[in-house]
């Protein structure tokens, strides 16, 4: 099959691929499974499946937050398919559970992916997914009883509830239903419903929705006052916004236009003294805070906290206290002001490393924040305001010794000059011998920052003296807006160049050779992957390619591939189609080529990232003629990633960790 592509002719031989449904299509991925667990040598992985075992074998428990008094957090014992809510009616009291998606039988994995409580802690507003899938449900749990009312909510994806404050309702998004739309526009055209309890979902409220554009997806919140229903709408995965205030307080109030356009990123913090304060790079690509006064829509908004040398990458209001998360050079700091912007000091972090979240209202005395380095895993603390001490909360149980290890970060120049870091894990005082194996990773894109992160994986290369290594890409949010806008469009080719400069400099500063470095990366990270291998093939032992965005040309064609559109623009465009093809892996690979042995995973039930595209551009690789071996990994039951169950995320490891051993000689 041939396409034309503004009069060049582009072939796409493997298009019946992306059919899953197709015979053809199940008998390769059949075939594909069994060609790669014969080329995995099986005393390494199932000795890898029993050390991951160990080592995600801890507790771990998410940020908890307040409602009515009440405290509610998920929690895993260690090896759980998936965590469980847990609530618990004082600070110190017993935990009980609330809600186990372990416990519930379907058809594939079940797991927990929305939650919001009420006001009065007595109801829970909960979304289950199946198998992966983005799909969501949403139900309700009476917290007291554990019994669900009736009320289901379908046709949800990517969901946003917003409770007002009497429990008598909540707004949320949701998508359209299946038939009522031409096929695959359900992924598209969102809206934003309000849901009365013990009403029938045909029964809910539209209260916005922009049907002229289908990329258009919406987040909702009620302020804190319960006087607004703030709604931002963005356009697909970008940050830009436009934001819109309802009137809870006036009767038939319609939503109202607060900031337009799209021409820059707006997200709502909290209502405080009569003014709603916002967070944006308006004039500030590293982030500043602002405040309007919805009663003079007319004016300005007023500067609270000016734009810093470091990324504002959060904010929230907590005991009358803005509360701001910082990224400095790639890891979280915590900042308090007063709510008219004047400095109120600093959180003590325990150690560098990365924020996990931030909780707490605007008139709680406490606020828990979440906390993890590469070597730490994560732990939560509560923040005392009246004594700014922190002090731990929930179970914790250090199984890796963080003292074994350490952490640089390192600054390298990329292609054109450019400056980008990059953190090194490994065991202290390893020999710089120029022979360390190492697995490079990065993303760079969508302003998603890379940020010191616990993976109990990694522990299986570090302990038998490998380097992990995470460079943060332009593309990426880790230094402000205008580093991300680096990253974009025509200038894609920056976020490849900074990664190969990555594994040049851990070649040229005597770490490693190319031989033994592998490459990680996943979504877009799969894309990072794919492409930085066919650029340069020479300067790497191993690739490991997850869920891949490979066809640039098609991406934006399936699930919600559109709303990637305003981040990699699209091959409709006759100005981009050529910055596109130049770059998308699948039609840049060359037949004879010498490209290192690589692994490519996907899911059959991946609804955010086709699946075709991994094999579109597996069975391209393995067409081209090269010795190295060419290997995907298809999972069943299982998605993108979200909600995996932690028994799939130990095989997957353990398998992508035998192809790195065997191919680097680990």
């Amino acid at each position: 099959m041939t396409d034309d592509y503004h009069g060049v002719r582009v072939a796409d031989p493997y298009r019946w691929l992306e059919d899953a449904e197709n015979p053809e299509t199940a008998a390769w991925v059949q075939a594909q499974n069994t060609l790669t667990r014969s080329r995995l040598p099986v005393p390494v992985r199932d000795a890898l499946v029993k050390r991951l075992t160990e080592l995600y074998d801890f507790p771990r428990t998410n940020v908890p937050f307040k409602r009515g008094g009440r405290y509610f957090y998920t929690h895993n014992t260690g090896l759980q398919d998936q965590p469980v809510l847990y609530v618990q009616d004082a600070l110190d009291g017993a935990r009980r559970v609330l809600i186990d998606p372990n416990a519930m039988t379907a058809d594939g994995p079940v797991a927990l992916t929305a939650l919001a409580v009420n006001e009065a802690g007595t109801l829970a507003a909960y979304g289950l997914s199946h198998s992966g899938s983005d799909r969501q449900e949403i139900f309700l749990r009476d917290v007291e009883t554990g019994v669900d009312p009736p009320d289901r909510l379908r046709w949800v994806k990517f969901a946003s509830i917003a409770w007002v404050r009497d429990g008598s309702g909540f707004y949320y998004t949701r998508f359209p239903e299946p038939g009522t739309v031409a096929s695959g526009d359900e992924n598209y055209f969102n809206t934003v419903y309000y849901h009365h309890l013990g009403d029938q979902q045909r029964t809910d409220r539209l209260i916005f929705d922009k049907p002229a554009e289908r990329e258009t997806v919406f987040g909702v919140e009620v302020s804190d006052d319960d006087r607004w229903a703030v709604i931002t709408a963005f356009k697909g995965s970008s940050d830009r916004s436009e934001v819109y205030l309802l009137d809870r307080h006036a009767p038939a109030a319609e939503p109202a236009p607060l900031f337009t356009g799209f021409h820059a990123a707006y997200a709502f913090i909290e209502s405080a003294g009569g003014r709603l304060f916002f967070r944006t790079d308006v004039r500030a690509p590293r982030g500043r805070i602002v405040a309007v006064d919805p009663a003079k829509p007319g004016v300005a908004p007023e500067e609270i906290v000016a734009e810093s040398t470091d990324k504002l990458s959060a904010a929230l209001v907590i005991h009358h206290t803005i509360v701001a998360a910082y990224l400095h050079n790639a890891s979280d700091t915590v900042r308090l002001f007063t709510l008219s912007g004047a400095p109120a000091g600093h959180v003590k972090l325990p150690a560098i490393g990365s924020l996990t979240g931030i909780n707490g209202r605007p008139e709680d005395p406490e606020m828990f924040v979440g906390f993890t380095s590469f070597v730490h895993p994560p732990a939560n603390y509560r923040y005392d305001f009246a004594t700014g001490q922190l002090s731990r909360f929930g179970q914790s149980r250090l199984h890796v010794n963080p003292e074994q290890y350490e952490t640089t970060q390192v600054w390298y120049p990329s292609k054109d000059g450019t400056r980008v870091s990059m953190f090194l894990v490994s065991r202290k005082d390893l020999p710089r011998d120029g022979n360390r194996p190492v697995l490079l990773t990065g993303y760079g894109g969508f302003n998603i920052s890379l940020t010191p992160a616990f993976d109990p994986a990694n522990f299986v290369l570090l302990d038998k003296g490998g380097i992990y290594a995470v460079a943060n890409l332009r593309g990426g949010g880790e230094y402000g807006e205008a580093w991300h806008e680096a990253g974009m469009f025509e200038r894609k080719q920056n976020t490849f160049d900074d990664f190969i400069a990555a594994a040049e400099w851990l070649v040229s500063s005597g770490y490693s050779k190319p031989q033994r470095i592998a490459i990680e990366g996943g979504s877009n990270g799969g894309l990072l992957t794919a492409a930085v291998m066919v650029q340069r093939p020479d300067l790497f032992g191993a690739v490991v390619c997850r869920v891949p965005v490979a066809d640039m040309l098609r991406y934006h064609l399936f699930t919600v591939g559109r709303f990637w559109i305003s981040e990699y623009g699209s091959a409709d465009d006759a100005k981009l189609f050529p910055f596109l093809y130049k770059y998308s892996p699948l039609h840049n690979v060359t037949d004879g080529a010498a490209y290192p042995p690589i692994l490519i995973t996907t899911a059959d039930t991946d609804d955010r990232v086709s699946p075709g595209m991994a094999k579109k551009f597996a069975a391209r690789l393995q067409a081209s003629g090269h010795p190295a071996p060419v290997l995907i990994r298809v999972e069943t039951k299982a998605g993108h990633g979200a909600g995996k169950p932690l028994s799939k995320t130990i095989e997957e490891d353990a398998d992508i960790f035998a192809f790195l051993f065997a191919t680097l000689g680990v």
